[in-house]
């Protein structure tokens, strides 16, 4: 796509001694909740809630793969001196021949729609487990492929950019949640903008809990299709270590 479960354990000394492994501590639940917003038309992107702020990216109401609407996550509210509404909003991901925009911005809550997701990804690459999290409550926890250390799996609050079914042709089938996020390592990927995705193994492999992908977190195809009938565009994914 252009994208061992750490447990406490017990080692016998030949003495019969009982030494404990450390256990990294688990990352700590995330909102119950999440503002959203759906983007209806073309919106510049700027520095400060204020028409006259430098602007920083442009926010296109539909995403260039599936063509559905923008969906992004909300960060802060604001209104300007003349009584304007402004969102902040994190931003899509660099495309191919642009430089990256920066992660977040103001746009007018003009010609938007306002909403909440449920819905939280968290990828723990120590673990190498993706947590699923709904209404503050942790619905599902499996292991998954991560970036390899030398094409690592960009750390961050990133969100869903589409949800797409992949043909059946096509290597990181079934299904395939772009992310906001890209690649640190690889500007272009595949035809694409080295966007990372949670996806599919299909045609590409990787045994799960390994360490082997360009970046994009694999999942086994239950678990990717299970995801793709409840994760829509605007939720946030976490990836921490």
């Amino acid at each position: 796509m252009r994208r061992p479960a750490v447990a406490a354990c017990l080692l016998l000394a030949a003495t019969a001694t009982v030494t404990p492994v450390a256990v990294a501590a688990p990352a700590p639940a995330p909102p119950p909740r999440q503002e959203v917003t759906e983007v209806r038309g073309t919106h510049p992107a700027r520095a400060r809630p204020d028409a006259a702020g430098r602007q920083v990216g442009l926010v296109r109401d539909r995403r260039p793969i599936t063509g559905t609407r923008t969906v992004l996550p909300v960060l802060a509210h604001a209104v300007d001196a003349r009584g304007g509404g402004w969102l902040k909003v994190r931003l899509p991901g660099r495309v191919i021949g642009r430089a990256a925009p920066v992660r977040a911005g103001w746009i007018s809550a003009r010609g938007t729609r306002v909403r909440t997701t449920a819905w939280h990804l968290v990828v723990d690459l120590s673990d190498r487990r993706l947590r699923v999290w709904h209404a503050g409550r942790l619905r599902r926890s499996v292991r998954v492929v991560v970036g390899a250390p030398s094409t690592p799996t960009p750390r961050g609050t990133w969100f869903v950019e589409e949800n797409v079914r992949m043909p059946a042709d096509r290597a990181g089938g079934p299904f395939a949640l772009a992310l906001s996020a890209r690649s640190g390592v690889l500007q272009e990927f595949a035809g694409g903008p080295g966007q990372i995705a949670l996806h599919g193994r299909m045609g590409v492999g990787g045994l799960l809990g390994t360490a082997v992908s360009h970046g994009c977190v694999r999942l086994d195809d239950a678990a990717i299709t299970w995801l793709a009938a409840r994760i829509a565009p605007g939720v946030p994914v976490t990836v921490v270590s």
